[in-house]
């Protein structure tokens, strides 16, 4: 189906469900066609080229564009992923212990925003049943598909303090490096729909968390999912006391708190629970990694996230200084084969300006 197909067929059909049941029925269709071994149906929408191609911390990814976390919370949709053409997938978040989330609906559909307000809470099954879920794909999903596994706080008011908060988070680390099954992870500290807010984005506090993920040796390399609701100042400061620790990456950013940032903000009702993904998050997380990348260079590998939804969208962000590029709303709101279309029109943006491959523009926008 293309782009104008979905639009025609199947958008009407989804959007006339709740989001919530739309995100269901996407659950349900994929591990059914993971069930049949029937994914290989959906590889018409995978674009190819080797220029698109790069070797990030020891990992081959066959392109940049990967599916960011929050959507795939308990890993039901890697196979898939893969097949549309998406070069890794972060998945997750996910708790030492099972979360219910928060009260639904969680999602709500902002058209006219190309966005959707999220509240779901980190409702997952745990990270026990998510490495069980990992292990049960073929390894032939995971050759050039790296997986990160994205790790939070669990949604509880016995995690609200700082100790406990962060005897949680290693928990989940300890099993998942245990276990040996995903080569990267993602330590979330900014999910803005939980129980006692956001504590380590305070500088003492991520440095008593990172200081504690030091202690656990941890082989895998560890991405930070940074905040969207901080000045460049308290962002930097975070930076600050990220670099001090073993820390390889950061993805720029998380869904965003402030409703101005809406077109037009009376779209949603102030009591309507929940923060915004998709186009509220563009400019803001672009501006986070265009000033993180000036500050660090190739310190860090920054997965850029919010607001993309066309190849301009992503390379904009690859130019600002992020070797990768992560994508969820794009695919409610435009479909499956919007992977594969930014992907070639990533390759026509390197024909335009003279890149042999993508790695060439990394940052590209700090260069005269």
């Amino acid at each position: 189906m293309s782009r104008k197909g979905y639009a025609k067929v199947a958008k009407p059909f989804l959007f006339r469900r709740q989001p919530d049941a739309a995100h269901q029925s996407m659950l349900w269709t994929a591990r059914a066609l993971h069930a049949i071994r029937g994914e290989q149906l959906l590889s018409g929408w995978r674009y190819k080229n080797p220029r698109l191609e790069q070797t990030i911390l020891g990992l081959n990814f066959v392109n940049p564009i990967g599916l960011s976390a929050g959507l795939d919370k308990d890993f039901d949709l890697p196979s898939v992923a893969k097949k549309i053409g998406c070069g890794f997938e972060i998945g997750g978040s996910v708790t030492a212990v099972p979360c219910e989330g928060n009260p639904k609906p969680w999602f709500r559909r902002l058209a006219s925003e190309q966005s959707i307000v999220v509240n779901v809470g980190l409702a997952n099954r745990g990270v026990a049943k998510a490495i069980e879920q990992i292990r049960s794909y073929s390894p032939r999903v995971w050759r050039d598909f790296p997986l990160s596994v994205s790790v939070a706080k669990t949604n509880s008011p016995k995690q609200v303090r700082p100790k406990q908060a962060i005897a949680d988070y290693c928990d989940s680390l300890r099993q998942l490096e245990e276990a040996g099954c995903a080569p990267l992870y993602e330590i979330n500290i900014s999910c803005p729909n939980a129980y006692g807010g956001e504590p380590f984005t305070t500088p003492a506090r991520l440095k008593k968390l990172l200081t504690a993920v030091d202690e656990l040796e941890l082989s895998r390399p560890v991405f930070i999912k940074m905040p969207t609701d901080k000045t460049w100042t308290q962002f930097a400061k975070l930076l600050s006391i990220i670099d001090k620790h073993n820390v390889a990456g950061l993805t720029i950013g998380n869904l965003v708190k402030d409703r101005s940032k809406l077109t037009d903000p009376s779209v949603l009702p102030d009591d309507t629970p929940g923060s915004l993904s998709g186009r509220p998050a563009q400019a803001i997380t672009t501006r986070l990694i265009h000033k993180t990348y000036a500050l660090y260079g190739d310190r860090f590998v920054i997965i850029g996230v919010g607001g993309v939804f066309t190849a301009e969208d992503a390379y904009e962000k690859i130019r600002a200084g992020a070797s990768l590029v992560a994508l969820v709303t794009a695919l409610m709101f435009e479909g499956p084969q919007v992977v594969g279309d930014i992907n070639e029109g990533l390759v026509e943006l390197l024909d335009r300006d003279d890149y042999v491959s993508i790695s060439e523009a990394i940052g590209a926008a700090h260069r005269k």
